[in-house]
């Protein structure tokens, strides 16, 4: 049997996580899933991650966070936050910046997969750069397996495609985050690596990417700041579930999920 990993698009606030707290049991057993990822940047009022939420997902049954450019929203919990190897900040940040990029995850059935967070640089910051970095830690997770998921927080299409052909017969799977908007071109890359360029978002789809609509459509309008609300209506869950063979590393399946919650 391969080993299943569910992995969680962008989770939206408190209407994000009570979704995942409701659905994820289901998917976890409908799936036969071994290993439970969700990106947790924005899990807390939308921006950021809080050590109370942290512990919320990881008690409705999470394994690992990964964040990108929003996970230092919450400064005051930075610390705290990343003393904990089960929440990854994107591994490119430059050396000094607190937190682990990658690390491992033992599946209760003994199984370790290797996970590895970065950021891209189209649109976004000026960090190090993602292809280097993920191969230096790449060759760190092969000391201990073969089986590696890596989420790709970026904003341009081009970049993730690149990356995932980059490395494509190097990890089991590539899946994007960051824009919120699942895409329709889950497929497994010819030497054994799955691509999705975004996974989407869990959350409020009655808005602008989770956010409110109005104050969204305000801000563009007169391009003045905006606090902007987590939306609470149409609430979806958006995930994909990836298996992998466990002797080569080589994914065998990739399926997208979009559910109303």
């Amino acid at each position: 049997m391969p080993v299943k990993i569910l992995f969680v698009g962008d989770i939206i606030g408190k209407p994000g996580r009570q979704a995942l707290s409701r659905e994820l049991h289901r998917l976890v057993d409908r799936h036969t899933i071994d290993i439970v990822i969700a990106n947790g940047e924005n899990a807390a009022g939308g921006f950021g991650l809080t050590m109370e939420v942290s512990k919320e997902l990881f008690n409705n049954g999470v394994h690992l966070l990964t964040g990108g450019n929003h996970i230092w929203d919450k400064k005051e919990q930075v610390p705290q936050l990343f003393a904990d190897r089960r929440i990854l900040r994107p591994a490119n940040y430059p050396a000094g910046a607190p937190g682990y990029g990658s690390t491992i995850v033992t599946t209760p059935g003994g199984v370790k997969v290797g996970v590895l967070n970065l950021e891209g640089r189209v649109f976004m910051k000026t960090l190090e750069c993602p292809f280097l970095v993920a191969d230096r830690e790449i060759k760190k997770l092969k000391q201990e397996t073969s089986i590696i998921f890596v989420d790709f927080h970026a904003e341009a299409t081009s970049e993730k495609s690149a990356l995932g052909w980059y490395l494509d017969g190097q990890i089991s799977a590539l899946v994007g985050t960051h824009t919120h908007v699942q895409t329709a071109d889950e497929r497994i890359l010819p030497q054994g690596t799955a691509f999705l360029t975004d996974a989407g978002m869990t959350g409020g789809f009655d808005s602008v990417i989770g956010m409110g609509k109005e104050e969204t459509i305000h801000r563009f309008l007169t391009q003045l700041p905006a606090k902007f609300e987590v939306a609470k209506k149409d609430i979806r869950l958006n995930a994909v579930v990836i298996g992998v063979d466990e002797a080569s590393g080589k994914a065998v399946s990739i399926e997208r999920i979009n559910m109303s919650c």
